[in-house]
């Protein structure tokens, strides 16, 4: 089941939402990189770990760029620029 999380950006912080990725639960923050002038997507495990920091690469609606492939083996991370969505496939 595809979970739908529409990208909203506080202005004082990163944006903040739970995941379950490959059957364990991870926070995913969308941090803005004033350097890069563009978003990013990190992931923390329980215990506050960076498990991974990746820029926010947009899929378009017929095109899926998983932004998991090759850290997790079978949950997807999803952001479509024309819905504003993340998608995840747990």
């Amino acid at each position: 089941m595809t979970t739908y999380v529409p990208f909203s950006q506080p202005a004082s912080q990163p944006m903040q939402f739970n995941a379950t990725f490959d059957g364990n639960k991870y926070v995913v923050q969308v941090p803005w990189s004033l350097f890069g002038q563009r978003y990013y997507v990190a992931i923390y495990d329980q215990s506050s770990n960076l498990i991974l920091y990746i820029p926010r690469i947009a899929s378009t609606l017929t095109n899926n760029i998983n932004l998991l492939n090759g850290y997790f083996t079978t949950s997807t991370l999803i952001w479509r620029a024309q819905t504003n969505n993340f998608e995840i496939s747990p």
